[in-house]
């Protein structure tokens, strides 16, 4: 599609992917690679639900604002929880990346969790319209991850991906450019810092909030008995005195309140393998499992997954960006998206 660039802006829009997340978005512009990657959080003053701050700006104010202003993530469990917020935060960045044309809209390829209905389909489907877009494409979230961690899919031997994302978990087999069998959990990244904030505040009782969890499960945890041990400070809130106390924190820790969510990972990863075809599964043994999403980057997972699954287990080389530079791959050939 050409471009004309002048007084006016684009005239012709380009195409756009995006991986709408629980707890980021990234945005792929086709020809420019991905131009946006910042948390799905809105800022909104509570009486007047006028909105503040999008993305990085409205993350640094979580947990943070006067009681008149709310911080928002509008996407739950890798689905639309607000519909107006969503479609608020898409509208904000794609005007912020001038990704409009002057004359006309541009194609829209929007990432959803497998097993979502045909209502929370609908839903996403009319925020990215209303956001802007002429004609939106659907496609599943592990199938175009696994195209952009550069899985050949379309050949018929078998592919694994694991998909750890903000909110949900996909795990999928797939050949012939399309899942074999799959299984979604809304079990993910947010639910590690649910469980961490809660370890902390049953056996240190200290409250602490999202961010400074986010941080222990980055530079402390892992999820493999005895492969990390770090420590680190945290602050909080002392739940007996009300007082700010410092505690310190260990990895082997992070690992005993993470276990039992990381068992209903692998027990996915399991259920999916027994619903796998004899060939396919054979394939599988050959190529391994692939990890993507930001929960593939949780430390000790790849150990854990290979031990239990009895398969090699690799983390794709760009685990964060997979889903976004799966839609680059599939706009370049659109005829390969379903038009659902």
């Amino acid at each position: 599609m050409y471009e004309l660039e002048g007084e006016t802006g684009i005239m012709f829009a380009k195409d756009i992917g995006i991986d709408l997340g629980t707890a980021n978005v990234l945005i792929h512009i086709k020809g420019q690679g991905i131009v946006l990657n910042e948390p799905s959080v809105v800022a909104v003053e509570k009486s007047t639900k006028k909105v503040l701050a999008v993305g990085e700006e409205a993350w640094l104010m979580v947990g943070r604002t006067p009681g008149n202003i709310v911080a928002i993530r509008p996407m739950k469990d890798g689905v639309i929880a607000d519909f107006d917020i969503t479609e608020a935060m898409l509208t904000h960045f794609l005007t912020k990346l001038n990704a409009k044309g002057f004359m006309s809209k541009p194609r829209i390829l929007i990432c959803c969790p497998t097993h979502i209905t045909s209502v929370e389909q609908k839903a996403i489907r009319q925020a990215a319209e209303k956001s802007g877009g002429k004609k939106i494409y659907l496609e599943e979230e592990p199938k175009v991850a696994a195209i952009g961690a550069g899985m050949d899919i379309f050949q018929p031997s078998g592919n694994m991906v694991i998909d750890i994302g903000g909110g949900t978990t996909d795990v999928a087999v797939l050949s012939m450019g399309d899942i074999v069998t799959s299984e979604s959990l809304n079990i993910a990244g947010n639910t590690f810092d649910y469980e961490i904030i809660q370890y902390i505040k049953q056996t240190h009782k200290l409250l602490i909030g999202e961010r400074t969890a986010e941080t222990i499960k980055v530079n402390v945890s892992t999820v493999f008995p005895g492969s990390r041990h770090e420590q680190l400070d945290i602050r909080g809130r002392d739940m007996v005195s009300g007082l700010p106390r410092t505690i310190t924190i260990k990895s082997d820790e992070i690992e005993t309140a993470l276990r039992e969510t990381v068992n209903f990972i692998v027990q996915a990863a399991k259920n999916v393998l027994e619903k796998t075809p004899p060939e396919l599964s054979a394939d599988i043994i050959d190529r391994g499992v692939f990890l993507t999403g930001g929960g593939a980057l949780m430390h000790g997972l790849d150990q854990l997954l290979a031990e239990e699954l009895k398969v090699p287990v690799f983390i794709s080389e760009n685990p964060l960006d997979c889903v976004a530079m799966g839609t680059g791959v599939l706009l370049e050939n659109l005829s390969k998206a379903s038009d659902r």
